[in-house]
């Protein structure tokens, strides 16, 4: 089992940045990807971001493009979420997820940590 700790979140104002962390613990050593989901009030969860473990570049949700930057920490476990230029249509849940070799879903994920943006 892989837990998952966000921090990070907060209230911010428009076009403020934010950095999100997450931490995974336990059974880590079969990393494949790590990656970020958020949830609007009243909307699915979607996928925001996500990087491969060993190799391989950062994907991103069109609207993540640009703004958002994932990056990780192998050593630590950790990965980023750097948000920059936030609009009230960030504002949701941001959840951390984490992916096993060999798995084609996401296997993990942490209890998320509310992203507020508004004037």
């Amino acid at each position: 089992q892989v837990q998952l700790v966000e921090s990070g979140g907060g209230s911010v104002q428009p076009g403020d940045s934010l950095r999100l962390s997450c931490v995974a613990s336990g059974r880590t050593f079969r990393t494949s990807a790590m990656g970020w989901f958020r949830q609007a009030p009243g909307k699915e969860r979607e996928f925001v971001a996500a990087i491969r473990w060993n190799g391989g570049g950062p994907s991103y949700a069109d609207f993540a493009e640009g703004r958002f930057t994932v990056s990780k920490d192998n050593a630590k476990n950790t990965i980023f979420l750097q948000m920059y230029t936030l609009k009230p249509e960030d504002t949701g849940v941001y959840y951390c997820a984490y992916k096993s070799l060999g798995s084609n879903s996401w296997n993990s994920w942490g209890q998320g940590t509310q992203v507020t943006v508004s004037s």
